[in-house]
């Protein structure tokens, strides 16, 4: 199942009816406690489009907003994972770019060798295992990127991202960072049993990205088409004995194409054989659950999936945490 948590203005008068809230709806999905003797569920978590909204503030109206930040998204993290025998947490990019706060670290602050990024901090606190690029990460220059990158305890992955031309082999591209995960969990199931399970992580940013920021990363990056690489990447993952395979997708849905380097490929990236699971993002929408993306052939609107396959899109600014249950 795939479902999205939103966070909701919240006052000292109406914090414990929230949290009877939370608990109740929690209690609707004890996979875990579920969980036969010979299965397990595995629960994933994701944010997304954080852009540097790490409080619970508006920089532009300059007060206090309830309704986003990373750390009033960490609480409904929290009370997710704690329900969980078994949970990851990802991040799906454009975290680093988007508030006054991002320009000060930027343009004045500067990142020195060794320095960590306030919502690297922050993300490190929770405890991501992966994560992936969206296009404004780059909207810095790559050097300052990679210094904010430098700083994190968990990895980043991207498997259309190179630093020159294309090789006639996608898997022969000179990548920028490397395209994927495949991290071994020992998953425990409905008997309390544990059993090591490979979990493949593969990431992808929008090719746009060319275009968006042609002056950081012209002739110093290139792009692939999504979906390209992902057919060319997810059996090398499954010859190195990945059981589960995740694709982190800062890319939206969009019903036309499938086209040459589309910028909304997450539809068609769910198509690719081998992937069982998609976390979307870079519309700003959430999925599933919402009208925004009703009518689109091989999207289900109310299963929260895209062409069969599991799926969430979490908003934005912290808005949601998006999650799968395997």
């Amino acid at each position: 199942m795939s479902a999205l948590f939103e966070l909701q203005p919240i006052s000292r008068r109406t914090l414990l009816r929230g949290m009877a809230t939370a608990t109740a709806m929690v209690a609707l999905h004890p996979f875990s406690a579920r969980a036969a003797g010979n299965q397990a569920h595995l629960r994933l978590m994701e944010t997304t489009d954080i852009h540097v909204n790490v409080f619970p503030y508006d920089y532009y109206a300059d007060k206090p907003n309830d309704t986003m930040g990373l750390a009033r998204t960490a609480s409904i993290i929290d009370a997710i994972r704690a329900e969980s025998t078994n949970s990851m947490l990802i991040d799906n990019g454009d975290f680093l770019q988007g508030n006054p706060m991002g320009d000060y670290i930027a343009y004045e602050r500067g990142m020195q060798d060794g320095d960590v990024h306030p919502v690297i901090k922050a993300m490190n606190v929770l405890g991501y295992d992966v994560g992936t690029l969206g296009n404004h990460e780059f909207n810095y220059g790559l050097d300052f990127m990679h210094k904010v990158l430098a700083g994190a305890n968990f990895p980043y992955v991207c498997a259309n991202l190179t630093t020159g031309a294309l090789a006639d082999d996608p898997t022969k591209d000179d990548l920028m960072i490397k395209p994927y995960l495949i991290q071994e969990q020992m998953i425990t199931d409905g008997d309390g049993n544990t059993s090591p399970v490979k979990i493949g992580f593969i990431g992808f940013v929008p090719p746009q990205i060319m275009v968006w920021d042609e002056k950081n990363l012209s002739g110093k990056a290139n792009t692939r088409d999504i979906v390209e690489a992902a057919e060319a990447w997810v059996p090398v993952m499954k010859a190195e004995g990945a059981d589960i395979i995740v694709a982190l997708s800062h890319s939206g849905i969009d019903g036309a194409g499938p086209a040459p380097l589309m910028e909304n490929a997450s539809l068609h990236l769910a198509g690719v054989e081998g992937i069982d699971a998609v976390f979307t993002g870079h519309q700003h929408l959430v999925f599933p659950g919402t009208e925004d993306f009703a009518g689109i052939e091989g999207v289900d609107i109310e299963k929260g999936t895209l062409n069969g396959k599991p799926a969430v899109m979490a908003g934005f600014w912290g808005s949601h945490m998006g999650l799968i249950d395997l």
